[in-house]
């Protein structure tokens, strides 16, 4: 009775449980392998994920099991639909060959408490936007202004001692250009800070200064293509401009690229936007690799202020994709 009492048990969880052979194929599976894996258990059994599975899905759990092949354990968080599952993976030896065995639990109702932790980041990141626009309008108001009143005041001396004292002159014309070079600072500072500069001078501008400025730390190659008839709303390019900002900030500190692509462009489903980098990329899963950091956050936080859907796709060895939709734009 012991092992039909088992048997029963697995194949009527609503877990999944299943293991794998050391070439990819479902030697055993049961509970709930649809909602995990999009197929039956009878589509999956004696079969290898390479043949049942899309490509992209394949790669994805290719990178997965040959880090258990080498003796890693897995702690991954996927969304299927509105549900949400904790799947474990973990080696298997058996007669010197390595299995991959793995469990997924459903705890959709365990997220509350994730989520209330996800709005108390994404109000600290509206505080910070507040910060940030405070900061840039005192730039504008207090520290340019001012600075360009220093300017025209030393403009004044310089024409009042030019008969009497060109050394002292000489010596404002050095203080004027210091001035100068503070003044072109603090406005690459107010337009980066400032989410605004979007709204005044145009994505494309927008995206031009923010690749001038990767350029001064990446040594890469980027590319920007912005589709000149596109015309945008304020609300969506402001976000568009972050999730940009973010994408390609995380492709040059983290990803190890050489090159980033950047493009915004018409589409069927709306406006779309698309940032890829050639780099070591990650499991968007793994909650252990570090790859949901507080970029993803601030790129879902802009992505839900405007109504855009954002997507990121990216397996290991592959690069990322960053892809955001405003539909019906």
């Amino acid at each position: 009775m012991t092992e039909p009492l088992a048997e029963a048990f697995l194949n009527q969880s609503p877990d999944c449980h299943w293991i794998t052979s050391p070439d990819g194929v479902f030697q055993r599976l049961s509970g709930a392998a649809p909602s995990v894996f999009g197929r039956s258990a009878s589509d999956l059994m004696g079969r290898s994920y390479a043949d049942v599975l899309d490509t992209q899905t394949a790669a994805l759990w290719r990178s997965r099991f040959e880090r258990v092949a080498a003796g890693e354990m897995l702690r991954l968080r996927e969304r299927r639909g509105k549900a949400i599952w904790y799947i474990t993976l973990f080696p298997v030896r058996i007669d010197g060959a390595v299995y991959a065995g793995g469990v997924a639990l459903e705890i959709t109702s365990l997220a509350t408490a994730e989520q209330e932790l996800r709005f108390a980041v994404l109000s600290a990141l509206k505080s910070q936007e507040f910060e940030r626009k405070m900061v840039a309008k005192f730039l504008h108001d207090i520290v340019g202004q001012n600075l360009t009143a220093i300017g025209l005041q030393l403009d004044l001396l310089s024409m009042d001692l030019r008969p009497v004292s060109p050394e002292a002159c000489s010596t404002i014309g050095g203080i004027q250009k210091l001035l100068g070079a503070v003044m072109e600072q603090v406005r690459d500072y107010h337009n980066e800070l400032n989410p605004s500069t979007v709204e005044r001078a145009g994505l494309r501008v927008a995206l031009d200064r923010l690749v001038a400025r990767l350029h001064t730390r990446f040594t890469g190659s980027i590319r920007l293509n912005v589709d000149p008839s596109l015309k945008f709303d304020p609300k969506i390019a402001t976000a568009l401009y972050h999730i940009v900002q973010e994408a390609a900030e995380n492709s040059v500190q983290h990803s190890g690229c050489s090159q980033i692509e950047i493009s915004v462009k018409s589409s069927r489903s709306g406006l779309s936007l698309e940032v890829r980098d050639d780099g070591r990329g990650f499991d968007p899963a793994d909650l252990t690799s570090g790859g949901r950091g507080l970029g993803l956050l601030s790129m879902e936080h802009h992505a839900v202020q405007a109504g855009v859907n954002l997507t990121i796709a990216s397996t290991p060895g592959n690069g990322t994709r960053v892809r955001a939709v405003a539909e019906g734009s």
